[in-house]
Parts: structure tokens; sequence; C-alpha cells
């Protein structure tokens, strides 16, 4: 798996988790993990579409969050939109992601 970003939503803290395999899926996407004590969560919390036929449209797929936490989810992946592509790049062509941290503004 590729962990690609760090992010704080509401004073809790989200991972976003590339899955390798799903490179076979017919949308990119990634999994929003909670981070609890320094380890990532077991289960996902959201999973978010990143583009369609090939074209950026980042939009909510699944999720547990509430609508301001998805709201807030889906601005943060569109202002960080070309960072995130490029480390899902890196993740499905087996090459190590490097995590940032992103803070809300």
């Amino acid at each position: 798996m590729g962990q690609l970003a760090l992010l704080y939503l509401f004073l809790r803290a989200y991972v976003l988790v590339s899955i390798p395999v799903d490179k076979f899926e017919n949308r990119r996407h990634v999994h929003v993990f909670p981070r609890l004590k320094g380890a990532r969560g077991k289960h996902s919390v959201a999973k978010v579409w990143l583009e369609s036929d090939g074209v950026k449209n980042v939009e909510i797929h699944e999720s547990l969050l509430s609508s301001k936490e998805n709201e807030l989810l889906v601005k943060i992946i569109d202002d960080n939109w070309d960072y995130i592509n490029e480390q899902m790049t890196k993740s499905f062509d087996g090459k190590k992601t490097q995590p940032k941290e992103i803070k809300v503004k």
C-alpha cells in the first residue's frame, strides 16, 4: 500500500492510502483510514474517486464521515491534486511514495 498523505480534519487525523492492486479498477481512487496513536486504523472510513475516464473528478464514493468532513476532504484532495496524483502513479508503478502532511487552512 502507498501512504499518500496525512490529513487533519476537525482535530482528527486521517491517512490517504492507495492500494496498488486497485490500479485494475475502472477509476482511480484513494481510501481514507483513521490515524490512531501513530498507527493507521484497520478499516477505511471513506473511498474517494479521483477521476472519471482519465479526467480529474474528485467525489466521495463511500463514507462514514460527516457531510462537513466529506466536503473538506474533497476540497483538500482537489487543492493537492497534482501531488496526490503523482504519488498514486508512483504507488501503481511499485515505487516508494512520499507521504505529505496536509493541514486544513
